[in-house]
Parts: C-alpha cells; sequence; structure tokens
C-alpha cells in the first residue's frame, strides 16, 4: 500500500480492459488518478468505483487520435492537481481493420499508426514539460506482444506496436539525465471481462500450451508491473521493454509441441 502515494497518474485508455485494472491498482497504492478515454459513462464508473474504496480520481474525456485532446487532458490535470508524476500511455485502437500486408490499403494503415503510435509519441512530447518542471517523473508505455514476432495478420498493430518499443529507448535515453525514466510492458494474452466471452476456446488452450504458468493472463496482471514502473521503486530501472505474457516468449516456437509428444528434443 502507499507505493504511489502522493502522486499524480494519468492512465490513457482506462474506461475499459487493462486500463482499469491499471487505474484501479495506482488508486489503492495512493496515486491521484485521471481515468480518460471517449466513454464518459464508463469513464465515470471507474471513477466512481475508486472513490468509493477509497481512493482519488476524476474523469477526463480523450480522444487520443485528436492532439488537441491530449493537450488538454494534460493541461487540466496539471491544473487540477498541481503536477504529473506518471504518464500511461495504454491507449490503442485494436478494432481497426488490419492484416496481410497486400490486404491493407494506405488509409487503414495510417489509421493504425495514428492510433497506435503517433497518439503515444503526442502523448509524451506533451507531457515531458510537466515531467520536467517537476524534476522528474515516469512514463509507462503498454505495447504488445505482437511486436515480439511476425504473425499471419495484424501487420500495421505489430509494426506501430514495435516502434512503441523503440520510442521507449529513445524518451529514456533522451530525457534520463532529468530524471524521466520510460519503460515498456508488452502483455501477453490477457483476458478482461469485456473480452471474454469473444476470445474462442481454442485460442485459450493455444496460448496455455505455450504459457509457462497455469493460466492466461488478467488485467492485475499488468497493473502490478504498471505499478513497480510508477513508483520510486524502480529508480534505477529504465529504457526497458519488458513483457508480461507469463513466460510464453521465454522458449522457442515448438515447445508446446514436443511436450504433447513427450519428447525433449527431435
Amino acid at each position: 500500500m502507499d507505493r504511489l502515494k502522493d502522486k499524480v497518474a494519468i492512465v490513457t485508455g482506462s474506461t475499459s480492459g487493462i486500463g482499469i485494472g491499471i487505474a484501479k491498482m495506482y488508486a489503492v497504492e495512493g496515486a491521484k488518478v485521471v481515468v480518460c478515454g471517449r466513454r464518459e459513462e464508463k469513464g465515470q464508473a471507474v471513477v466512481d468505483a475508486i472513490k468509493e474504496a477509497g481512493g482519488e480520481a476524476m474523469f477526463h474525456f480523450l480522444d487520443i487520435t485528436k492532439p488537441e485532446t491530449v493537450e488538454a487532458l494534460i493541461a487540466d490535470t496539471a491544473e487540477a492537481w498541481g503536477k504529473i508524476d506518471i504518464m500511461v500511455n495504454n491507449a490503442a485502437g485494436m478494432a481497426l481493420k488490419d492484416g496481410r500486408v497486400d490486404e491493407i490499403s494506405l488509409e487503414d494503415w495510417d489509421a493504425v499508426f495514428a492510433s497506435d503510435i503517433r497518439s503515444t509519441f503526442y502523448c509524451i512530447k506533451t507531457v515531458l514539460p510537466y515531467l520536467q518542471k517537476n524534476g522528474g517523473g515516469s512514463i509507462v508505455n503498454i505495447g504488445s506482444m505482437a511486436s515480439c514476432g511476425g504473425d499471419l495478420g495484424t501487420t500495421a498493430y505489430a509494426c506501430a506496436k514495435a516502434g512503441v518499443d523503440m520510442l521507449t529507448k529513445y524518451t529514456a535515453l533522451q530525457y534520463g539525465k532529468e530524471n524521466i525514466r520510460c519503460n515498456c510492458v508488452r502483455p501477453g494474452l490477457i483476458v478482461t471481462p469485456e473480452n471474454e466471452a469473444r476470445v474462442p476456446d481454442a485460442l485459450k488452450e493455444i496460448f496455455l500450451s505455450n504459457i509457462e504458468v497455469t493460466r492466461y493472463g488478467c488485467p492485475d496482471d499488468i497493473a502490478a508491473m504498471c505499478v513497480y514502473l510508477g513508483s520510486d521503486e524502480s529508480a534505477y530501472f529504465t529504457g526497458q521493454v519488458v513483457t508480461v505474457d507469463g513466460g510464453m516468449n521465454s522458449h522457442v516456437p515448438t515447445v508446446a509441441q514436443f511436450r504433447a509428444m513427450a519428447s525433449r528434443t527431435w
């Protein structure tokens, strides 16, 4: 408890899924949390839940594809609470059209990049002066396991999230001497109340056969890492891309098949 006491944190995309988990755990750990997204009713419900549990939170509208709403979010947070200590860039556009290289139109490619890398860049760019004024702070980018290797689809999304990985390193490099840290968390399969009904059992089985723990992930698994990265405990930790996936990317791709064959080698 109180690992984030007296810190002011913005969590983008905190009206659903992983973002809700981060916002709630941040509040439990003592942070004042700005819940933000496009859906005010859902966002206010998160704020109400935080307040009912004894935490501090407020809602602010944000459309990450519209720079003026990013600017308003950050300026209004600083005005309301006097400073900003933590910026969690979680919002992304998973529902956007994607596919194979030959299937993606230039317009769809640009839309994915606007949602998933351009927006993260602009959130970082806009919050930096506030962190500098504050004498430092922590930026936490939420990446994706999609950037770990190639897949059959989601080409634009994976490329955009790979950009988030590198943007994390550049930000850490350029502003570390000003006590501003930047890290990236890449979630594995995270089943949330919103997506559980849409995740097929076959997909869960594929992941479970490759995950090295006994379950797939939940929002609290990502939130716990984000608490560490936002806290002073991680003062010597920056420029890192951390994959929180139950060990799925700790092994070669054939492990699940060899395990099913009761074989340790071919």
